[in-house]
């Protein structure tokens, strides 16, 4: 059984991780994957009000199908809902990589929207999957001492793919669900971006600074001896 050491626990709580001391960027990712269950990040996601944002950002009348916005009143358009459901983040998918001083985590948010208008009461489900990086770094202040700098946090726009899930759609609907999922892809990162790059970013800078380089000096060592 190999050997471990004891990581303190995030917030202050007097409990511990045991991790593989060979593995810091395993180690990092346990972090993060506790701080984000936590935080109930699938339940921020699952809050998210999509139809509203799609509505607010402008996203979509331009994308829509002429026959159905001039087909609906406001009434049903309020009544039409585009929920989130079935949120997986995958914490133990959680993947940790070091370019020169430089950690990055990478999540792989997925979920269904369960989509529901107002003149058809079927409900139609797109299954939503991504991937979200984070860069954070320590970098040494003017006396010497190291910081937490956060760096980009921004769903790869090239990882974002929607499925349609439900079958027997009728052909004015799969048009209106390719201009529906082309907007989907436009706001739903910013949406994901939004409940989970703070809940990273509050995670690290309650961790502990030594711990972090110690982390990161590990990862330097780890990758020297690969070479």
């Amino acid at each position: 059984m190999p050997s471990t050491f004891k990581i303190p626990f995030l917030f202050g709580i007097h409990s511990f991780l045991l991790v593989a001391p060979h593995s810091p960027a395993a180690c990092s990712g346990h972090i993060i994957a506790q701080g984000l269950m936590k935080h109930n990040a699938e339940g921020r996601i699952q809050n998210i009000r999509l139809m509203e944002s799609l509505n607010a950002s402008g996203q979509m009348a331009p994308g829509m199908v002429g026959w159905l916005i001039s087909s609906m009143s406001l009434q049903q358009q309020q009544e039409s809902s585009a929920n989130v459901t079935n949120i997986q983040l995958d914490y133990g998918g959680i993947r940790m990589s070091f370019h020169k001083e430089w950690f990055s985590a990478n999540i792989s948010p997925e979920f269904d929207i369960d989509l529901r208008l107002s003149f058809n009461n079927k409900i139609i489900k797109i299954h939503v999957c991504m991937n979200l990086v984070m860069e954070f770094c320590l970098e040494k202040d003017e006396f010497g001492r190291r910081d937490l700098v956060i760096g980009s946090c921004c769903v790869e726009q090239s990882s974002i793919y929607t499925t349609v899930l439900t079958e027997d759609i009728s052909p004015k609907m799969k048009h209106f669900l390719r201009h529906f999922r082309e907007n989907l892809v436009k706001v739903t990162p910013h949406l994901v971006e939004s409940q989970v790059c703070p809940l990273i970013s509050e995670i690290l800078r309650q961790l502990d600074v030594k711990l972090l380089k110690s982390l990161m000096e590990q990862a330097v060592a780890h990758k020297f001896n690969q070479l």
